[in-house]
């Protein structure tokens, strides 16, 4: 089998690209949803629902593609982590579900719309603990043989993958938080600003947590987190971070409505930045390479012909529709 090493890299790059965009677009939609308890019945809970109303669906595209991406370009990788992570793919895949069945049941059959309302937190509760741990239990390291997965039915199942669970519970809360200060207004914005501050401090203890655990996870990330000169190249992700995260508190305080969305979007994508210092250029620690588990030459040229037509209508049909459904969401607007 032929692989080239540079058409590797750059479908690595463009499925890491779909699954940050999954994780900052949806995120904020299932944050929504984890919230959804905290907010009166009524208008408040009718603005948060109406504040993602017009892109929830659509921001699932990039799940779609990434998922989809990896079948086809790295599919060794793909036969190894479904076997090792079934549970909570499926506890995800079955989340999502109900969170989408319960956004829309909700309108639509009002004298259940307690049982709805339920479904929608549940489901996206369930969805972002189960891509949590999933994170958790491809970072800690999956035990494979040969070409196959070899360990339990459980390995994934580890304090680990549970704290890595519970950070992206409390981000994507963050999330939602932030948009709903930026879409909203009235007593509803109030109530965010107060769930903003609430779960940007666990957001920020989880990241620290996280980044503490995670280079006694392998000696390869000890490594390249913690010995010299690695430390001097990998410092500014967790000084930025730190800027980041007084900057936040510092926007909450004045006030600000548009710039805590914007530096949560940079927590995130500097904790992604460090997830892809940890791992690359393994797709599955400790043991596949993107290169070893990519798809021959011929069918990632072939895909990324595909990629490069669609992606750019991905992007501009999502920049479109959050273009035409700017600005505040009111009382009573569907």
């Amino acid at each position: 089998m032929s692989v080239n090493y540079d058409l590797s890299t750059i479908w690595a790059f463009i499925i890491a690209f779909a699954v940050f965009a999954y994780v900052v677009l949806d995120g904020f939609d299932l944050g929504i949803g984890i919230l959804f308890p905290e907010f009166a019945v009524g208008k408040e809970r009718d603005q948060a629902m109406n504040a993602i109303a017009p892109v929830w669906d659509g921001n699932e595209t990039w799940l779609v593609l990434g998922g989809g991406g990896l079948f086809a370009a790295f599919p060794l990788a793909y036969a190894i982590i479904m076997p090792a992570l079934y549970p909570p793919i499926i506890a995800m895949l079955l989340g999502l579900v109900f969170r989408g069945v319960a956004f829309e049941f909700r309108w639509r059959d009002p004298s259940h719309r307690r049982f709805w309302d339920m479904a929608f937190t549940g489901g996206s509760i369930t969805a972002a603990l189960a891509q949590g741990i999933i994170l958790g239990a491809l970072l800690q390291g999956v035990e494979v043989t040969g070409r196959a997965y070899s360990g339990g039915w459980l390995d994934w199942l580890t304090p680990f993958s549970l704290l890595t669970g519970g950070s992206v519970v409390a981000g994507y809360a963050l999330l939602g938080a932030c948009w709903l200060i930026a879409k909203t207004e009235g007593q509803t914005q109030v109530h965010a600003y107060r769930l903003a501050r609430k779960f940007g401090l666990i957001t920020l203890a989880a990241i620290a947590a996280v980044s503490a655990a995670t280079p006694f996870l392998d000696q390869d990330y000890y490594s390249r987190w913690l010995t010299f000169p690695n430390i001097l190249l990998v410092a500014p992700v967790p000084l930025l971070v730190g800027v980041l995260g007084l900057y936040f508190w510092r926007a909450l305080g004045k006030g600000a409505q548009i710039v805590p969305f914007l530096t949560v979007l940079g927590l995130f994508a500097l904790s992604f930045a460090g997830l892809g210092i940890s791992m690359f250029p393994y797709i599955i620690p400790p043991s596949v390479s993107i290169w070893d588990a990519a798809a021959p030459e011929n069918s990632q040229i072939f895909m990324l012909i595909g990629v490069g037509l669609m992606m750019p209508l991905i992007l501009g049909y999502t920049a479109w529709a959050y273009w035409v459904f700017r600005g505040k969401v009111g009382d009573g607007y569907h």
